[in-house]
């Protein structure tokens, strides 16, 4: 008897599950919206009135544990100056063979002007391919970053570039998180600051989401919030589920 409950028990979990809501999409015709936090593909940054924001400092390069980041400044031109600064990035080259996207050169970089998109999904036919050089990592005039061919962008993957970083609070102080301390970007503006546990934060235009919100199908009955429990927990499921126009006859 004790062979078939161990038989049979194995299934219970499954059984669990069935009816609970899928998750799964039809990747890669379908893709599920990415949290600002994304770390994928990284982009130097312009300031609004078009100067690039990398003074060729070579912190990033210096703090790369995968050393794979090769920069080298040069002093900027005084007729026709490239940065604000003395110097700007005048080689900048990532090898994405070696990347493990820590994010240390986002954090190291004291002006800002490398932070990371979205897009992870690129893969190359040649090893050359693999690694970007200024003219590849660069945005465009639009603030935009640069679209390569073997490059799978879909909508939003280029929004919130570095929104986890810009949610990093000064010397670690929690009074200062949510709060803007940065300079605009070409094309984009300043950014929303990306909250994080505390109540400074602005979902609506960072495009951020609470884990408990987007996947309480999910948890555990204790953890489920109130307002998802019971007969408004299935209005709201039902909401989601139909069009905006019948959605909003529900109250």
């Amino acid at each position: 008897m004790s062979r078939f409950r161990t038989f049979f028990g194995g299934f219970t979990l499954t059984l669990r599950h069935l009816p609970r809501p899928r998750v799964t999409v039809s990747y890669p015709e379908q893709k599920r919206p990415k949290q600002p936090r994304q770390h994928g593909r990284h982009v130097l940054n312009r300031y609004e009135d078009g100067m690039e924001k990398c003074i060729g400092c070579e912190l990033c390069a210096g703090v790369c544990p995968a050393d794979c980041i090769r920069v080298r400044g040069l002093d900027n031109p005084a007729d026709h100056p490239v940065s604000p600064g003395e110097r700007y990035g005048y080689v900048y080259e990532i090898n994405y063979l070696r990347c493990i996207h820590c994010d240390m050169c986002v954090e190291a970089c004291p002006t800002q002007a490398i932070t990371e998109s979205k897009l992870f999904e690129f893969s190359f036919t040649n090893r050359s391919d693999a690694i970007y050089t200024k003219r590849e990592l660069l945005v465009g005039d639009d603030g935009q970053p640069q679209r390569l061919p073997w490059e799978d962008w879909r909508d939003g993957e280029s929004a919130m570039t570095g929104g986890w970083m810009r949610a990093t609070s000064p010397a670690g102080d929690a009074s200062f998180e949510g709060v803007t301390s940065w300079s605009g970007d070409l094309g984009v503006g300043v950014r929303a600051a990306e909250g994080g546990q505390s109540e400074n934060r602005d979902d609506d235009a960072t495009g951020s989401k609470q884990i408990r919100e987007a996947f309480y199908g999910h948890l555990l009955p204790e953890d489920v919030p109130l307002e998802f429990r019971g007969l408004p927990g299935a209005l709201l499921k039902l909401k989601k589920r139909l069009p905006e126009p019948l959605a909003r006859r529900i109250p």
